[in-house]
């Protein structure tokens, strides 16, 4: 029942999405925690993408959740990285750039944080978007190259982002 109240609630903000400047959460990250790490990912990896893009992005850390080489949690993939020895995240060392760049994490555009959000819930919620990238565990934006691209199996480019699998 909890579930379907919140599912009502994604449809009902996400059909009324030009009707107000600023959105409230769908959920907080006390309350669904691994929703909201994917969240985050989907937000500052593709916030200004379009909506595969964003659900590319998403089903690449779901992916690696079932990948033995990854933690097996979304939080984990997420802030997957190097740390100090005293557990704080190394600069510029983690899976996903943002996580770990010294700028806060918390989302400043409002209806894009919405979307992210949205996504979000229904990736883990209905399994919604998955199977997009065909089993990708990495990607990169278009205007990078990567020196571990050439070690995997390219799958595609979805937006602004090319994705890639393990062979």
């Amino acid at each position: 029942m909890k579930n379907f109240i919140i599912a009502i609630a994604v449809l009902v903000f996400t059909t009324t999405a030009g009707a107000t400047k600023a959105k409230a959460n769908i959920f907080t990250a006390e309350a669904y925690p691994q929703h909201w790490c994917l969240a985050q990912n989907i937000y500052f990896e593709s916030r200004s993408s379009n909506l595969a893009d964003m659900a590319a992005v998403a089903n690449v850390v779901m992916n690696r959740t079932n990948d033995r080489r990854y933690p097996d949690t979304i939080c984990g993939v997420v802030q997957q990285g190097k740390q100090h020895a005293d557990g704080s995240m190394k600069k510029n060392a983690c899976q996903f750039s943002w996580y770990c760049d010294g700028k806060s994490d918390w989302p400043t555009n409002l209806d894009s944080w919405y979307q992210a959000q949205s996504i979000a819930w229904q990736m883990i919620e209905y399994g919604k978007y998955r199977g997009l990238t065909e089993g990708a565990t990495h990607y990169h934006a278009t205007y990078v190259n990567p020196r571990w691209a050439s070690e995997l199996q390219i799958v595609g480019r979805i937006g602004s982002h090319i994705f890639y699998r393990w062979e």
